[in-house]
């Protein structure tokens, strides 16, 4: 019974892990999209967050620097760091911030259960089933609506989406790759923010377009302190320990309920006004997300007695 209580204890810990990243990511989106239209690169974004995140938690590296193997710290860099990161970063400057709650947040489900197939065996039940389903009619709107809406920057839309899914799948890979491995939180992220910023930082100094200079000191301090230590630091931690506690399929389901808060907060935030097709496909979104935690919540055996 102890047992049982303790587990349930834990899995209630995990979705509430889940949902504090729903709220995390949705600010990130908006954040984002304020960098993107600034004067600031995406590359210049993925800087201030290894850069932060790094000087923050090297001291912690430093404690245990052999507590993960290089080798699964430079898959973790390149997966949950450098490649979700930079494509999602790149694609703010080209697509709305309801575009990247839907193809990034919606989309992890997918590529995160595509994943867990292929290394962990996953097979989805039929609540799961529809929730992908669901979850997909609201990706694909949104690919028809950068592709047929005539808009100033249509031509330049749809390579953001792109650039969103790809940081989808890259986030997918992360989140099985913890869970496959088991690694303690704090050790997995610091080593994910010190191995990041090593490989990509001399890279971007050396060879990549930069507007930091001109950029106002406000946009640095709110794009560094939110991406370095909002999401890099706080939303990796929770997203580690959701991963870990309830898995990296039900915490991406639940995690697709940024779509709708992102959509909501960008019409006074961003002046960034959502049409009917946006609004039908995070109402998909949404409805998956919520089937899909239902479906893969865990059931109690039957008690002897129960019909």
């Amino acid at each position: 019974m102890a047992d049982r209580a303790a587990a349930r204890r834990q899995t209630l810990l995990g979705f509430a892990a889940a949902a504090t990243i729903a709220v995390i990511w949705s600010g990130f989106n908006i954040v984002s999209r304020l960098g993107g239209r600034s004067e600031l690169t995406g590359f210049d974004l993925g800087a201030l967050r290894f850069g932060v995140s790094a000087l923050i938690l090297f001291a912690v590296f430093l404690r245990r620097p052999t507590a993960i193997p290089w080798q699964q710290l430079v898959l973790l860099s390149m997966f949950g760091g450098i490649g979700y990161s930079l494509m999602v970063y790149c694609g703010f400057t080209l697509a709305p911030a309801a575009h990247a709650g839907i193809l990034v947040n919606g989309g992890i489900p997918f590529t995160t259960a595509l994943v867990a197939w292929v290394l962990l065996g996953f097979r989805p039940n039929r609540g799961v089933l529809i929730a992908f389903s669901l979850t997909g009619l609201g990706i694909a709107l949104m690919a028809i609506h950068s592709l047929t809406v005539p808009t100033a920057t249509a031509s330049r839309q749809w390579q953001g989406d792109i650039l969103f899914l790809g940081g989808a799948l890259c986030w997918g890979v992360f989140g099985v790759l913890l869970r496959m491995w088991r690694l303690r939180p704090l050790d997995a992220m610091a080593g994910l923010a010190t191995v990041s910023a090593l490989l990509y930082l001399p890279v971007y100094f050396l060879w990549l377009p930069t507007s930091m200079s001109t950029a106002p000191t406000a946009q640095i301090i709110l794009q560094g302190g939110y991406h370095g230590i909002v999401v890099a630091i706080c939303g990796g931690l929770l997203f580690t320990y959701a991963a870990q506690t309830i898995g990296p399929v039900k915490a991406a389901l639940v995690l697709a309920l940024v779509p709708g808060i992102t959509a909501v907060a960008a019409v006074p935030l961003l002046g960034e006004p959502i049409d009917a097709i946006t609004v039908f496909g995070l109402v998909c979104v949404t409805l998956g997300a919520v089937i899909g935690a239902i479906a893969s919540a865990p059931h109690p055996p039957a008690r002897s007695g129960d019909a």
